[in-house]
């Protein structure tokens, strides 16, 4: 049965760069560190480039961006069409901008990982760079904040489901599982994949949604039913006019994410067990998702096409366009090139991720 599910995970969730932005060297004088060479030496100063093995017998990538200052370590899942060498610039800007260590990795099968993309093999990755980050890093559970960014909310929610004591959670336009993402189905099916909606209850640490109102790939409703259904709500962040790929160009989402990293650490210090409200945000009222109706050829039903993200970028008359965000020029324009896929069966999404 599992292999099974592995297999739908595989075809509908998946699309590594190909070929990789990234390649992976020993570092020049030995000792047994590795570089990226496609990095230049000065930007990649303070980062640390990993090989892990997982659980599962592969052996995956993974970088540690170091601040000096920081208060807490970010262990950041990605989407489903990116790896480490486009997700560098955005890395390096969180880790300064947040006062954070932040770790990175690629799934198995995706830029310089072994083996290949399965549900079940992202379990074992995250696996793998949180046991790293316990044991090589010395960081405790409650000075980890989990972030999943689509796709990668499947294994953040299932490792967070499974710690009782991290710092908190952040999901970025997150899916409820992978079925509801293709199909409004009220049910979970046992051939779904990444049941979110089923493991979100079980986060006992404050969680951040953010979510695009205009994401035509995974619908707002994904991230507002996902905060309604967790215990220890934080102030949500609905961008208006977002996409799916294009929310970290928003000011808000760095001032957002910014406020609630202060605001778990000042918990922590205080050494609260109780998520409340920060003072100065305002308290949000439960948003009402929008009824599902079951749909009885599921499986026989073909996947309705959708529009290009890109496109409703470029369109103003579609979305509201976000105003300049004081992000990385060269972050940015690396989002904006490119093809990429999410969550698609015979039709293709092209989505920039």
């Amino acid at each position: 049965m599992g292999a099974v599910t592995s297999t739908i995970a595989a075809k509908f969730a998946f699309f590594p760069p190909s070929p990789p932005s990234y390649t992976v060297v020993a570092c020049v004088g030995g000792g047994g560190g590795l570089t990226i060479p496609e990095i230049s030496p000065a930007a990649s100063e303070g980062v640390d480039v990993l090989r892990l093995r997982t659980r599962r017998g592969n052996d995956i990538v993974a970088m540690y961006v170091k601040n000096p200052r920081a208060g807490a370590t970010l262990l950041y899942s990605h989407g489903n069409a990116a790896d480490l060498g486009q997700m560098f610039s955005l890395f390096v800007e969180l880790s300064a901008r947040l006062r954070i260590n932040l770790m990175g990795y690629d799934y198995s099968g995706y830029g310089q990982s072994s083996g290949k993309p399965t549900e079940y093999n992202t379990y074992a990755d995250i696996e793998a760079v949180y046991e790293c980050l316990k044991e090589q890093y010395k960081v405790a559970d409650e000075d980890i904040i989990l972030y999943g960014q689509s796709v990668g909310s499947g294994p953040t929610l299932d490792l967070a489901s499974r710690l009782p004591n991290l710092r908190a959670v952040v999901l970025h336009s997150p899916i409820l599982s992978g079925l509801r993402v293709l199909y409004p189905v009220k049910h979970t099916y046992w051939f779904d994949i990444y049941k979110n909606i089923d493991k979100i209850n079980l986060v006992k640490c404050p969680a951040l949604v953010i979510h695009g109102t205009s994401d035509d790939v995974v619908d707002c409703s994904h991230g507002k039913r996902l905060w309604e259904l967790s215990k220890h709500k934080y102030d949500p962040l609905w961008l208006k006019g977002g996409g799916h790929c294009n929310l970290e160009l928003y000011p808000e989402y760095i001032k957002h994410l910014k406020k609630f990293v202060s605001y778990v650490s000042k918990r922590k210090a205080a050494g609260s067990s109780k998520a409340t409200e920060p003072d100065d945000a305002e308290q949000n009222k439960p948003v009402g998702s929008r009824s599902l109706s079951e749909m009885p050829e599921l499986l026989s039903r073909p996947e309705a096409a959708r529009t290009s993200l890109d496109s409703r970028i470029g369109n103003p008359n579609k979305v509201d366009p976000p105003e300049n965000s004081r992000l990385s020029s060269a972050y940015t324009e690396k989002r904006t090139k490119g093809d990429r896929k999410l969550f698609v069966g015979e039709d293709s999404i092209p989505c920039s991720m």
